[in-house]
């Protein structure tokens, strides 16, 4: 199987100027299949201008193969094609592709933007209105949050899990999954984790493009804070078929972003950012949230939400996809350099935030989210204050001196 890395020619072709892009040095492809082209042509510094005049009057004349976008491996690329099998068609030896080392990198261009998933891991839906028809209407009164005891209160060290839906002594049987066993998707993995680590925080992210042309707002449940001196967060990106998503590129070019909080009152307009729109289309028009201004970053941040952290990219890590033509996963680490919060929701100090005004949104498995309706609270045990009350802490003790 020709990879990026082999040296064999890759069959690449697009038909207009606009949908050919050299984004970058270590994404450079050439044409393979164009009829009549020198290869003085070929080396030339103007090669893929004169490559494409030289495609577009080909294809006016006849057929020639067009690999209309990457959808699969390299094994298994979509290609259209209608060649006259009467007429020969001559065949260059085209320059091998030189990629970064992720086994498919894509550009942003209107071929890319056209590619299609192999797969879709993201749950479809049809007639949601009539699923949704009988369900009652979200609560919009603003009922404060319960607090309520612990789920129980009476619990000892050493006594394991003593409520739940199932007796305790019930045997709970579990089954074993290889993530890389050839039988076994990408899909099923990515429904497996999104259903099981749950609920995700939503990190709001808006970035700008490198030419500062394009705004771009998505949203992420890979996301996390990891600290607080200095305060880091984190935000990863899934190895995937098609363009590199546009805030992994906006990240790696320009180093910056604003992270936002997402709020009940927000999740329609932040779930309709996550529509394909065509590249360059900003996702603020989508949306309608209201941009507001920043102060160490170019990006913008989103007015309504309640919290808003300006950050830079201090590392990137990439991954090697599942899959053989995925581009890479990715993990950005960013440092928070501004905080920006809603006055009416924090403390004097600002250094707390109330639930209440908050009412934050988490991503749960498939298409659902979950709001917060109710807590309880459970302080943190000391070693000193509970070993004198407690029997088995006491005797853990005594045999850990003994032996």
């Amino acid at each position: 199987m020709p990879t990026p890395e082999s040296g064999l020619p890759c069959a690449i072709v697009e038909a207009t100027a606009e949908a050919y892009q050299l984004r970058r040095q270590e994404q450079i492809v050439y044409w393979t299949r164009l009829g009549p082209v020198s290869e003085a042509a070929q080396r030339s510094s103007a090669t893929h201008t004169t490559m494409l005049a030289r495609g577009r009057s080909i294809l006016a004349q006849r057929s020639v193969l067009v690999v209309t976008r990457f959808a699969k491996t390299w094994d298994h690329m979509v290609m259209e094609t209608d060649i006259d099998a009467s007429r020969p068609l001559r065949l260059l030896q085209a320059q091998p592709c030189r990629m970064t080392p992720s086994a498919l990198r894509m550009n942003s261009s209107a071929a890319a933007a056209a590619a299609k998933p192999a797969f879709s891991a993201v749950q479809q839906v049809t007639n949601f209105e009539e699923t949704i028809a009988n369900r009652p209407d979200f609560d919009h009164s603003g009922t404060p949050i319960e607090i309520t005891k612990s789920p129980d209160p009476s619990w000892s060290f050493g006594e394991g899990v003593r409520t739940g839906p199932r007796p305790a002594t019930e045997e709970k049987v579990h089954h074993e999954i290889d993530p890389y066993s050839p039988d076994r998707s990408v899909a099923q993995n990515y429904r497996l984790l999104i259903s099981g680590i749950a609920p995700r925080p939503i990190g709001f992210i808006s970035t700008l493009s490198a030419d500062g042309k394009t705004k771009n707002l998505a949203p992420f449940s890979y996301f996390q804070v990891v600290d607080h001196d200095p305060p880091m967060c984190i935000v990863s990106f899934s190895s995937r078929f098609g363009p590199v998503k546009d805030t992994y590129r906006n990240l790696k070019e320009t180093g910056e972003c604003v992270i936002n909080t997402v709020s009940e009152n927000m999740i329609e307009a932040v779930s309709a950012s996550s529509i394909d729109a065509p590249y360059g289309l900003s996702e603020w028009d989508v949306t309608g949230l209201t941009e507001a201004p920043t102060t160490t970053v170019k990006p913008l941040r989103v007015k309504e939400s309640v919290l808003s952290i300006e950050g830079k990219i201090v590392d990137i890590k990439e991954f090697e996809g599942h899959k053989p033509g995925m581009s890479s996963a990715a993990i950005c680490l960013i440092k928070a350099t501004r905080f920006w919060v809603q006055e009416d929701a924090a403390n004097e100090d600002f250094s707390h935030i109330e639930l209440d005004k908050l009412r934050p949104i988490a991503q749960l498995g498939g298409m659902s989210y979950g709001r917060i309706s109710s807590t309880f609270e459970l302080p943190r045990t000391r070693w000193q204050d509970e070993q004198p009350k407690s029997e088995l802490l006491t005797k853990l003790e005594q045999e850990k001196q003994d032996s």
